[in-house]
Protein backbone atom coordinates (compact mmCIF):
# COMPACT_ATOMS: atom_id res chain seq x y z
CA UNK A 1 0.00 0.00 0.00
CA UNK A 2 1.56 3.58 -0.82
CA UNK A 3 2.27 6.48 1.21
CA UNK A 4 -0.70 8.24 -0.22
CA UNK A 5 -3.20 5.61 0.21
CA UNK A 6 -2.32 5.56 3.68
CA UNK A 7 -2.97 9.33 4.18
CA UNK A 8 -6.09 8.89 2.92
CA UNK A 9 -7.20 6.61 5.85
CA UNK A 10 -8.52 7.40 9.21
CA UNK A 11 -6.32 7.07 12.56
CA UNK A 12 -8.30 4.06 13.77
CA UNK A 13 -8.03 2.57 9.61
CA UNK A 14 -4.13 3.02 10.28
CA UNK A 15 -4.18 1.38 13.38
CA UNK A 16 -6.24 -1.45 12.35
CA UNK A 17 -3.62 -2.01 9.43
CA UNK A 18 -0.89 -1.63 11.65
CA UNK A 19 -2.23 -4.54 13.67
CA UNK A 20 -3.06 -6.89 10.76
CA UNK A 21 0.57 -6.35 9.80
CA UNK A 22 2.10 -7.04 13.23
CA UNK A 23 0.62 -10.31 13.06
CA UNK A 24 1.43 -11.09 9.55
CA UNK A 25 5.08 -10.33 10.76
CA UNK A 26 4.62 -12.89 13.66
CA UNK A 27 2.93 -15.43 11.35
CA UNK A 28 6.04 -14.98 8.71
CA UNK A 29 8.64 -15.18 11.72
CA UNK A 30 6.36 -18.50 12.52
CA UNK A 31 7.08 -19.65 9.36
CA UNK A 32 10.28 -19.07 8.98
CA UNK A 33 11.58 -20.61 11.84
CA UNK A 34 9.60 -23.75 11.47
CA UNK A 35 10.98 -23.92 7.76
CA UNK A 36 7.46 -22.90 5.87
CA UNK A 37 8.59 -19.93 4.59
CA UNK A 38 8.39 -19.73 1.21
CA UNK A 39 9.13 -15.99 -0.15
CA UNK A 40 11.86 -14.32 2.35
CA UNK A 41 11.07 -11.17 0.38
CA UNK A 42 7.37 -10.88 2.46
CA UNK A 43 9.23 -10.18 5.89
CA UNK A 44 10.76 -7.14 4.64
CA UNK A 45 8.25 -5.94 2.63
CA UNK A 46 5.71 -6.36 5.67
CA UNK A 47 8.40 -4.97 7.80
CA UNK A 48 8.58 -1.68 5.75
CA UNK A 49 4.87 -1.22 5.30
CA UNK A 50 4.48 -1.27 8.92
CA UNK A 51 7.08 1.46 9.20
CA UNK A 52 5.57 3.39 6.65
CA UNK A 53 1.67 2.96 8.43
CA UNK A 54 4.10 4.31 12.03
CA UNK A 55 4.83 7.56 9.82
CA UNK A 56 1.72 8.38 8.61
CA UNK A 57 0.36 7.82 11.82
CA UNK A 58 3.01 10.44 13.91
CA UNK A 59 2.42 12.64 10.83
CA UNK A 60 -1.24 12.70 11.45
CA UNK A 61 -0.89 13.14 15.36
CA UNK A 62 1.68 15.94 15.23
CA UNK A 63 -0.20 17.85 12.63
CA UNK A 64 -3.44 17.42 14.99
CA UNK A 65 -0.95 18.38 18.03
CA UNK A 66 -0.34 21.71 15.87
CA UNK A 67 -3.78 22.83 15.39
Amino acid sequence: MSAAELKNKTPDQLREELANLKKEQFNLRFQAATGQLENTARMKAARREAARVKTILNQKAAEAAAE
